[in-house]
C-alpha cells in the first residue's frame, strides 16, 4: 500500500507463532472442500511463511501471494514452488479477470488501507460464484501500545515528524464487514476475538510494535531522535505491559469476517 511502512521481516517474524494464530482460525472458516479450489490468492502475503500452509490445505491449487514490500517479497521466495508464487503488488492497484478466483485471503493487511471498504466489492468480483473471502485485521486502536504511540509522537522534539505517521483510520467492526459484503451479494460470517499472547523476553511488547504498528513512526523520526523516541516509548511500554514471571501479556483484538458469493 502506499501509506505503508518500510518492511523488516526479521523483526516482522518475532512471535511467529503468535502473529500465525489468527491467520488459521481465520482460513479455518472457509468451508469448501479441497477438491474444488484451483486458485488461492493471498493479498498482504508479507514474508510468505502463512501463505506456504495454503499448499497442505489446498492440494490441487495455485497459490500465489501479493505483497507491496519488496523485502517482504524477497523474504518469501524460499517459499515459492510450482504451485506457490510470489509478485510485488499494491493491493490499491489488484485486479483480478471476473469470476476467476475460488478463496481470496487477506490478513493483517486492510488495516493500513483506509479505504479498504471500497475494495471489497473489486474483490468479490474476482471470485467465482461459491468463491471465498477472508479477512483479518487488528482491532487494537484504542490499546495501550496504540495510545501511547500516538502521545509520544505528539510530543516534541518528535511531533513535527511523527504525529500524523502515528495515526491511522478507525478499523471496521464485524457489522460493518456484514453490511458492506452482503451488499455485494455474499453470506457473511463476521466476529472478533482477543487473544491473550503471553511474550517471552524483555520489553516484549516493544519488540512486537516495532514489527508492525510502530514502524511508520520509527522509520519518520531522524536518526539522532529514533533512539531517543525508542528508548522512552520502550519505558511507558514496560509499565503498561509489566513483565512477569511467565512472560509479558498482550491483549489484542482481531476482526474477522469470511464471505462467500453467492450465484
Amino acid at each position: 500500500m502506499r501509506t505503508s511502512p518500510v518492511w523488516n521481516p526479521e523483526q516482522y517474524g518475532k512471535f511467529a507463532d503468535e502473529r500465525g494464530r489468527p491467520f488459521g482460525d481465520l482460513v479455518d472458516r472457509i468451508h469448501v472442500a479441497p477438491d474444488e479450489v484451483k486458485l488461492v490468492v493471498d493479498l498482504g502475503c508479507g514474508p510468505g511463511n502463512l501463505t506456504a500452509t495454503l499448499l497442505d490445505r489446498w492440494p490441487d491449487a495455485t497459490i500465489q501471494g501479493v505483497d507491496s514490500s519488496p523485502a517482504m517479497i524477497e523474504a518469501a521466495q524460499k517459499y515459492a514452488t510450482d504451485r506457490l508464487g510470489f509478485v510485488e503488488g499494491d493491493l490499491l492497484d489488484w485486479t483480478a479477470e471476473p469470476g476467476s478466483i475460488d478463496v481470496i485471503v487477506t490478513n493483517a493487511t486492510l488495516q493500513w488501507i483506509p479505504e479498504q471498504l471500497d475494495l471489497l466489492p473489486g474483490f468479490v468480483r474476482a471470485l467465482r460464484p461459491g468463491g471465498w473471502l477472508a479477512i483479518q485485521i487488528p482491532g487494537n486502536g484504542d490499546a495501550p501500545s496504540h495510545a501511547i504511540l500516538r502521545e509520544l509522537a505528539g510530543t516534541e522534539p518528535y511531533a513535527q515528524y511523527a504525529a500524523d505517521k502515528s495515526q491511522r483510520a478507525d478499523a471496521p467492526g464485524p457489522a460493518q464487514y456484514i453490511e458492506a459484503l452482503s451488499a455485494e451479494g455474499c453470506v457473511v460470517d463476521a466476529w472478533e476475538t482477543t487473544y491473550n499472547h503471553i511474550l517471552p523476553g524483555e520489553n516484549a511488547v516493544l519488540e512486537w510494535v516495532k514489527g508492525t504498528g510502530a514502524r511508520p513512526v520509527l522509520q519518520s523520526l531522524p536518526d539522532d531522535l529514533r533512539a531517543e523516541f525508542e528508548t522512552e516509548y520502550g519505558a511507558r511500554l514496560a509499565a503498561a505491559y509489566p513483565r512477569r514471571s511467565y512472560g509479558t501479556v498482550l491483549p489484542f483484538r482481531r476482526i474477522f469476517a469470511v464471505a462467500q458469493k453467492q450465484g
